[in-house]
Formats: structure tokens, C-alpha cells, sequence
């Protein structure tokens, strides 16, 4: 991968949802190249264009649609409803080839999002694999952190599970996640996604249950740096 990792262009596909935003703001932030991504060319420039005033930058975040920005990016994050995961990897499967995918895509199914139900594949990371095929390159991460966080310049006491598909994609996903100003922890393989796409539900039970909005996860028992 390009070196050093700032020179790095990430693609935020599905990028003008919440949580593609929040991501796309603290990497810019942290010196990235971003580029948002949308089935919307159109949106995708107006996002990128609110994130560059936020950030007083004209030009750090650019915004294009899905494929485009798929073909630009040394990196592509998946930030899709799970609803248009596997049509959007259809799409861009050819302009992702021998790049890293970080997928985010929680298999939700409203109205019952408190509730896990996880599709035949065993996961949405899991599925990307079945599209991508078995050489690709895939890690999860972020799916349990709220959105609103994320757009905003609060400390996220929450951390993040990553899984993936070889030792040195998660290495180079944590590296995201720590440039994003969280703590990220390799979580092992892709098959563990399961567990991880799981608890977005239990988190979201949990907010309901104690009317909150952030419950999240952190790891205790581990040294810490």
C-alpha cells in the first residue's frame, strides 16, 4: 500500500449516509484524501462540500459516484444500507480488485433492528467474500459505534472489534480506526464478523431499553500501550 499512509486516498461508498459522513469528516481531518461516494454523483459533491466548510479545507474531501470513486481509492469503505450491499459490491467488484474493502455494513432488517438476524452467507463481511471471491481482501469495523459521534469532535469512549481476512488488513484497518481518534482492536478472522455485525443489534436493544444513544463496547483486561 502507499507509503506514507497519508498519501493514502480512501472511498467512502454510500458516503453521504450518517455514519459514511462522520467517518469521511475525522479521516479528512486526520490529513486523508477522502472521497465520498454515492449512487448520486450529485450528493456525494454536496456532502463532500458541508465536510470541506466543517473542516474549513476547500479541497480535502471530493465527492463522485460509486464506481468512480471505487476505481480512485487505494482503500474502499462500505457504508451502504445492508439492503444495497450486495448490488453495490456487484458493481464495484472490478475497481476494488487487490484493494483493501472495510466493510461497516450491519445486516439490519426494520423494523426489527433490536433483533439479530443475519443473512444465509453467516454475515454481511462474509457475503462481500462470497461476491468478491475467496483473494479478496476484507476487514469489518465501526458497526458498533453510533453515527452521531462520529460528525463531531467528542472523545468516543467506545472501541472497535476489527476482523478480517489476514493479520496485515486488520493491522491496516486499526491504523484507520486509531486516525479516526478511536481505539481498534484485531478481533481475528472474517468469520468472527458474525459476532461483531450481532452486537449492533444488542446495542441498539440496550439504547432502547435505558433510553440512551451511545452504549458501545470496550475491552478491559488487556495491557494497554
Amino acid at each position: 500500500m502507499t507509503e506514507p499512509s497519508l498519501l493514502l486516498t480512501i472511498a467512502i461508498l454510500g458516503g453521504t449516509g450518517k455514519e459514511g459522513k462522520g467517518l469521511a469528516y475525522r479521516w479528512a481531518k486526520a490529513g486523508y484524501r477522502v472521497i465520498v461516494g454515492s449512487r448520486t454523483p450529485e450528493k456525494a459533491v454536496s456532502t463532500a462540500s458541508e465536510i470541506n466548510e466543517m473542516l474549513d479545507m476547500e479541497s480535502s474531501v471530493t465527492g463522485m459516484g460509486n464506481l468512480d470513486a471505487a476505481e480512485q481509492a487505494d482503500i474502499v469503505v462500505l457504508t451502504v444500507p445492508y439492503a444495497a450491499h450486495k448490488e453495490t459490491l456487484e458493481a464495484i467488484k472490478n475497481a476494488i480488485r487487490g484493494k483493501l474493502l472495510i466493510d461497516v455494513t450491519v445486516p439490519l432488517a426494520p423494523p426489527k433492528v433490536t433483533t439479530v438476524q443475519m443473512p444465509p452467507a453467516g454475515s454481511a463481511a462474509l457475503e462481500a467474500r462470497q461476491v468478491l471471491g475467496e483473494s479478496a481482501q476484507i476487514t469489518t469495523a465501526f458497526q458498533n459505534i453510533s453515527y452521531d459521534l462520529l460528525l463531531s469532535d467528542l472523545y468516543i469512549e467506545s472501541e472497535v472489534l476489527v476482523t478480517g481476512t489476514s493479520k496485515e488488513a486488520r493491522a491496516e484497518t486499526i491504523k484507520l480506526v486509531e486516525a479516526a481518534g478511536l481505539t481498534g482492536w484485531d478481533a481475528g478472522p472474517l468469520e468472527n464478523s458474525v459476532v461483531v455485525e450481532g452486537l449492533t443489534s444488542i446495542l441498539i436493544h440496550i439504547n432502547k431499553q435505558y433510553n440512551a444513544s451511545h452504549a458501545g463496547i470496550k475491552i478491559t483486561g488487556v495491557p494497554r500501550e
